[in-house]
């Protein structure tokens, strides 16, 4: 078989898993699911061309907190432990962690789906495989070089960009409370 076909065969298979987890866990999210995404294993894979208020313009009770990160991002991968104490402190509020992977999407199945398995990554992890950056940065914040580590904070009432690295958990915790 062709290495064409057999892609065809493997995005075929992940459509029909996409569709069974779906079914099954279409209820149990704050965000609604834009339907061009692509769940690959644990990361949903994006390329946002077109609707963004999908996962960051939500108008409801939730403060979402979104952290821009990749695995071959030294800094990123070192606050990500302050944002995941983050999500296991704040689960049963209406407080919901969502990693953007910044990870090339020819790195998904080799890089990123092993860093979230070993890390046990428990947050929504989507993947923005949009490579034109320069299209989709200003709609999260005007101010944003496009460098990461960066997180934004919103909810319906206020929205806080923050273009740096966590030093600690009490630090990004401070900054969650003041957009609550």
């Amino acid at each position: 078989m062709a290495k064409n076909e057999l892609d065809k065969m493997l995005f075929l298979k992940n459509i029909l898993i996409v569709s069974i987890i779906l079914m099954g866990l279409g209820a149990c999210s704050n965000i609604q699911q834009s339907p061009e995404s692509i769940i690959v294993n644990k990361p949903v894979v994006y390329d946002l061309y077109e609707d963004m208020d999908w996962i960051f313009n939500q108008k409801n009770d939730t403060t979402y907190v979104i952290n821009f990160w990749a695995t071959w991002c030294k800094p990123c991968v070192e606050e990500l432990p302050f944002f995941i104490e983050l999500d296991n402190t704040y689960r049963d509020e209406k407080v919901k962690l969502i990693l953007v992977s910044l990870d090339f999407k020819n790195q998904i199945d080799k890089k990123l789906i092993p860093f979230i398995e070993t890390h046990k990554l428990e947050p929504e992890v989507v993947v923005l495989a949009d490579p034109d950056a320069n299209k989709w940065i200003p709609k999260i914040a005007d101010e944003w070089s496009g460098a990461i580590p960066a997180t934004l904070v919103y909810n319906k009432n206020q929205r806080s960009f923050y273009e740096q690295s966590f030093e600690s958990f009490e630090e990004l915790n401070t900054i969650l409370k003041s957009n609550l």
